[in-house]
């Protein structure tokens, strides 16, 4: 943080700049204050040269907007966007936004303070980082705003500030023909070989963050300079610094090829399975970095506004004329060779020995803050000297006509554009080539790619194109901030000439082959290597009903069980459009622009926290969503999201059920009750006391399964038998307790029960628990779970489970029968067409029920297991352990279909629900939703949950569950349910 400069705009809308946070190639970030309210942000303002460029400033804006989409967790909510109606006069249109400010350090700052990280530290760390892009992978998009400059650290967890290429920047110039190229600090070995990046390219990255915070340096920083990008590309990376702990997860991140590397949600259950936010808790930061968090609070709260008569908005032109006037005033005082320029914009010359001449105006740094000396590859490559056509030629500022890079070979000598990425639209569009980063809202590549853009030879040489605006990335120091109010100054040592950072703060990030090396530092004009990544544009956005502040923030989730789930968070990435959730109806289904984007939820509702959590979850006549947990029942309108009523005699109730058109029915531990769907009053009662006179002490179970008005469930009871009378001379022995179980059938409507059939009671308590596994004319199949067996069952069964029939009319038990080596716990399911599909081992196998008789089997995954089938129709839908789900034709057995939920394999497997139309299949586990298309298979859409990063929280460790009605699926984790439309 460092005070404001001359040419610094002053206010931003209602705030008022206080200082500086910190620099980037295509914005700074300032700390600023609400005069009228107190309340304290960041502001990122875009640089003016940049902003008056149409293909920045829609990128720019397309970044605010994802921001405001992943606000929550450890993304901070934005407070204002910066959108004003109009540009003022005499300059281009004013590009900032706001974010609640968090005291915070920049991790390049944190490890120059401290150094490395220690592993808990990392831990959290990845797993915070993790956990957001894993709801940006689960949209089918991908981030690239990862470096040390926009990761910071906090002191409930880390936070990212950048949510593309634009704030992740290490340098940004336009072109010709308003063509605009930001070069990362951060390479991919795919983006060195010309390829697409994608979700797997975030991880690469993320490796050589987490790399990077455990060393200090980047594992590629051995050998010359020059060959950076071989290395990056070919060699392995130096992890023997990395703790033991993380080195194989760190170099699993970093393998060459894409297909090898985690996916985001493994690597933050690997870090952190009880969430990041979990493993904070109690503070995370070392001593020191703590302390200088609390130190920059207690330097934000004292700071004032500037004492200036001149105050530049952000966007006017006041602001860069006086910042250029002082700088041509000071050039024509010092003459052009006394020009100051920033230590690390200067390429090193091999003559000299390294020393530098002090900059008085340099701000000397405590001792402990200064840096380690740079890595050899992240210093700027030394350039050829220059012949005296190539510095005299052509003026200064000006490329002389020959801009091919010197020494290099033919082949990598740029070569003409296509005229989609060359020649200009009249709105300042550009083509996207190989080596573009893929956004939201962009068209499809053109099938040739860029070649001066893709080229990553590393050219000893390589000068900017002509007319090229390129934003410097250094500026001389300004005077230090005062200390907090109470800080004790400490004695300034006289120190060298201090080299600005790296355009993120601290050593490079990357190896410098990767950034421009010319007389203005990262970003400047001159020479010097580097690998330009054109932007394309994206396409203003149509403006979304409804769209406002009270923009839908939906929770949106880690791919780990056990994340903190808070208030309002957000949703998958989307498009520019974002419905708004409203109390009276509900979102008009938006249209999806990319595959795998999840859609828009028509509503969002929050099971409040100061409630138990839910217990079962139910859909009503696609009226109602029915919840209940310890404490009550209560419903939410599936039209709208919204609470209706709450009534405390459905607490510790079973899944509602419909009783008819007007009656909601619920089993509760002691009663059987029938609610208004209106107000949820209780209309009748029936206790199972009054029912079951003739079974004292009833216990129910819970509900076996229902078929239109008819329920079965189980229950049991305690009764005396008294001892025999002994014989003559014998001790009378006592009487005993013994448990009786009973199989029901009630009708709900008529309120009556149909038939009992006793069966053997279960393990203690007693009561056995059935479902019911398929439905046929004349009977029902049940399979009683092998948690609640006796020992001497379970011993009777020698490992395979069995299937009963009880008659639809009498409940008579029918048979019972055994299904080839198929387990005690496996998962089981029948149609009403007499066949029975049960997990045999690894695989899937279809019997006769009545006779036992083999149909068919579908092999599964090694190691693995399946899950309980869903039938549709002519298909079976199948799931299984390894996150595979499918689907086989009924009759024969045939594989239709199969697809990868790409979850890691943990847990059960996913269950499975189908949309009413039976055109969807939406698989839920423990990390994810995944919707598919059930004819074909084609995955449409992933969702995460990750809830808000509260450190004193409960962590959440429920599954996801679906329920489909009409054309929306609700999912549930925990207490967070969304609303989405489906085929």
């Amino acid at each position: 943080m460092e005070a404001l400069r001359q040419d610094d705009p002053r206010r931003f809308g209602r705030f008022t700049a206080l200082a500086r946070f910190h620099e980037g190639a295509s914005a700074v970030r300032y700390v600023a204050r609400d005069a009228a309210t107190g309340e304290v942000v960041l502001v990122t303002a875009a640089r003016p040269q940049l902003a008056a460029v149409p293909v920045f400033s829609r990128r720019f804006r397309a970044e605010a907007r994802t921001a405001e989409r992943l606000a929550g967790g450890w993304v901070s909510p934005p407070v204002d966007l910066g959108e004003e109606p109009e540009a003022p006069a005499g300059g281009p249109e004013p590009l900032w936004t706001a974010a609640a400010y968090v005291p915070a350090l920049p991790l390049a700052e944190a490890v120059a303070i401290a150094g490395p990280l220690p592993e808990r530290a990392l831990r959290i760390l990845g797993a915070g980082i993790a956990e957001i892009l894993s709801r940006v992978h689960a949209s089918g998009s991908v981030l690239q705003g990862l470096a040390p400059g926009t990761v910071l650290l906090a002191a409930d967890g880390p936070r990212l500030t950048a949510f593309g290429p634009l704030g992740a920047a290490a340098s940004a110039e336009v072109g010709p023909g308003g063509q605009l190229s930001v070069r990362l600090g951060y390479l991919t070995p795919e983006q060195i070989e010309g390829k697409e990046v994608s979700a797997a390219s975030d991880l690469f990255v993320l490796g050589l963050l987490l790399a990077y915070a455990a060393t200090g340096t980047t594992p590629f920083t051995e050998g010359p300079a020059e060959e950076a990008a071989r290395r990056i590309a070919e060699d392995e990376p130096e992890l023997d610094a990395v703790p033991d702990p993380l080195r194989e997860l760190i170099a699993s991140c970093l393998a060459k090829d894409p297909a090898e590397r985690p996916a985001a949600g493994t690597v933050a259950a690997e870090l952190a399975l009880e969430g990041a936010a979990g493993l904070a808790r109690g503070g995370w930061l070392p001593e020191r970095l703590a302390a200088a968090v609390t130190d920059q609070e207690a330097r934000v709260l004292a700071l004032e506004p500037p004492e200036d008569d001149t105050e530049p908005e952000a966007g006017s032109t006041e602001a860069a004329e006086a910042g250029a006037g002082a700088a041509e005033a000071e050039a024509a005082e010092s003459g052009p060779e006394e020009t100051p320029e920033p230590e690390d914009a200067r390429p090193e010359d091999p003559r000299t020995d390294g020393a530098r001449p002090e900059d008085p105006r340099a701000v000397p740094e405590p001792q402990d803050a200064r840096t380690a000396s740079e890595p050899e590859d992240a210093r700027p490559l030394p350039v050829p000297p220059a012949d005296a056509s190539q510095t005299n030629a052509s003026p200064a500022g000006t490329p002389p006509a020959d801009a091919s890079p010197v020494n290099a070979p033919a082949s990598q000598a740029p070569t003409a554009a296509p005229a989609s990425a060359s020649a200009p639209s009249s709105d300042g569009d550009i083509g996207e080539d190989r080596g573009t980063t893929r956004f939201l809202n962009t068209g499809p590549r053109p099938p040739q790619s860029d070649r001066p853009t893709t080229q990553l030879a590393l050219p000893h040489e390589l000068t900017a194109p002509p007319g090229a605006a390129l934003v410097p990335a250094a500026h001389p120091m300004p005077p230090a901030l005062p200390a907090a109010p109470g800080t004790p100054q400490q004695p300034q040592q006289p120190q060298p000439h201090q080299q600005p950072s790296h355009t993120q703060g601290g050593p490079a990030p990357y190896p410098a082959a990767a950034l421009p090396a010319g007389p203005a530092g990262p970003g400047g004009p001159g020479g010097g290597p580097m690998v330009s990544l054109p932007l394309p544009p994206a396409p203003a956005p149509a403006p979304g009903p409804g769209a406002s502040r009270r923009t839908l923030l939906t929770i949106a989730a880690a791919a780990v069980g056990g994340l903190v789930v808070g208030g309002g968070s957000v949703a998958a990435l989307g498009s520019g459009d974002t419905a708004a959730a409203t109390d009276d109806k509900p979102a008009p289904k938006p249209r999806r622009t990319l595959p795998g984007q999840a859609p828009e939820p028509r509503w969002v509702y929050a099971h409040p926290a100061s409630e138990s959590s839910p217990l079962t979850t139910a859909v009503w006549r696609d009226k109602l969503l029915v919840v209940t947990s310890e404490s009550q029942a209560s419903a939410v309108d599936l039209r709208t999201g919204k609470r209706l009523w709450q009534r405390a005699d459905g607490a510790k109730g079973q899944a509602a059920l419909a009783a008819g058109d007007d009656l909601v029915f619920v089993a509760s531990p002691t009663e059987f009750l029938w609610l208004s769907p209106k107000n949820g009053k209780v209309v009748h009662r029936v206790r199972y006391t009054e029912a079951f006179t003739d079974l004292p002490g009833l216990t129910v179970g819970r509900l076996a399964g229902s078929s239109g008005p008819v329920i079965w469930f189980t229950g049991s009871h305690t009764v005396t038998v008294k001892a025999p009378k002994p014989k003559k001379g014998k001790k009378k022995e006592k009487d005993k307790e013994v448990v009786q179980a009973h199989f029901f059938a009630y009708d709900i409507v008529q309120r009556k029960e149909l038939w009992r059939t006793a069966v053997p009671a279960g393990r203690s308590p007693g009561t056995p628990a059935y479902r019911v596994v398929a439905e046929r004319s004349a009977d029902v199949l049940v399979r009683q779970d092998a948690a609640s067996l006796t020992a001497a069952e379970v011993k009777a069964a020698k490992g395979k489970g069995s299937v009963r029939s009880f008659d639809q009319k009498t409940g008579k038990l029918l048979w019972t029968k055994k299904y080839g080596a198929a387990s005690l716990e496996a998962a089981t399911t029948g149609d009403e067409d007499g066949a029975l599909y049960a997990a045999v081992g690894k695989d899937l196998q279809a019997f006769e029920a009545d006779t036992t008789k083999p149909l068919w089997r579908v092999e599964g995954s090694d190691g693995s297991w399946f899950g309980t089938p869903l039938i549709a129709g002519p298909l079976i839908h199948t799931t299984e352990r390894s996150r595979l789900v499918g689907a086989v034709e009924r009759e024969s057995g045939r594989l239709v279909w199969r697809r990868s939920t790409e979850v890691p394999g943990i847990g059960n497997a996913p269950s499975l629900t189908l949309s009413s139309s039976e055109k969807t299949l939406i698989a839920a586990d423990a990390i994810q939703v995944t919707v598919f298309s059930a004819a074909d298979g084609e995955r449409l859409w992933k969702f995460q949950d990750i809830g808000s990063a509260d450190p004193k929280g409960a962590t959440v460790s429920a599954p996801y569950r679906a329920l489909a009605f009409g054309e929306t699926v609700v999912v549930q984790r925990d207490r967070s349910f969304y609303a989405f439309p489906v085929a």
